[in-house]
């Protein structure tokens, strides 16, 4: 499999990232102009973990973003649901546990982590409400989760461009540096088929998550999602009820 449809079945999806494993990182910095280390930064300081806290990494890839939020002494897991991502991160970053599952249904005991945080995957997820809802479940009450997105930009002229590139640009920029072409037109597709911004803060906030806001980053190309795991349990009901 090269190119996952937009049904986004779990085994089509992984057998894709397999394929452009190997190249990923270096694939992403190019495409993304060097933005993709500023959205990293960003990340990283939006979670806010420290030497106490247990971070979950989803679709955690090699593992780059993972190794930055464990530079600020957390522990972190990594998760992917790529068998190839995993490999390759085992082999990149042996400091860090790797553990190969599905976001729709994480492989963790309840209140496991003080942060869970997700970047550039929750697009890629079949079901992204069941996602969040499991995300929801593995944090600790008054956990935290950042979820990094690409997004809507909000101005016009913008949002026509960004279009442009990713119709006509961005596959002649892959077919020169990736390895697996077919799978960035797949991106392309997914990424216009997202949900702008305000839909996904509604996604969090049926999910139980409280105080939850974004940030746009590279006007808007990227959105930064923030949400908490309300200490009281009880807010969890009230939202559901409000359903």
């Amino acid at each position: 499999m090269t190119k996952a449809d937009m049904n986004k079945q779990p085994d089509e999806v992984a057998s894709m990232f397999d394929g452009v494993a190997r190249h990923y990182d270096r694939t992403n910095d190019v495409l993304s102009a060097g933005n993709a280390v500023l959205w990293r930064i960003a990340t990283v300081k939006a979670i806010g973990a420290g030497p106490a806290d247990r971070v979950l990494d989803i679709a955690a890839g090699t593992g780059t973003s993972s190794v930055a939020i464990a530079a600020r002494g957390a522990e972190v897991v990594a998760l992917d649901f790529s068998h190839g991502m995993v490999e390759v991160g085992r082999e990149r970053h042996p400091e860090i546990e790797f553990v190969e599952g599905d976001a729709e249904q994480l492989p963790f005991d309840d209140a496991t982590f003080d942060a869970v945080t997700i970047s550039f995957g929750l697009r890629n997820v079949n079901r992204p409400k069941q996602a969040l809802a499991e995300m929801y479940r593995v944090l600790k009450p008054g956990g935290r989760l950042v979820v990094c997105e690409f997004s809507t930009p909000p101005f016009g002229p913008l949002r026509a461009a960004y279009r442009t590139y990713l119709r006509h640009v961005m596959p002649v920029v892959a077919r020169a540096v990736s390895s697996n072409t077919p799978a960035y037109s797949y991106l392309a597709d997914s990424i216009d088929a997202w949900p702008e911004q305000q839909v996904l803060s509604q996604w969090l906030r049926g999910a139980g998550f409280t105080r939850v806001a974004h940030r746009d980053l590279t006007l808007g190309i990227v959105a930064l999602h923030r949400g908490r795991k309300p200490a009281d349990q009880s807010t969890r009901a009230s939202a559901a009820k409000k359903k």
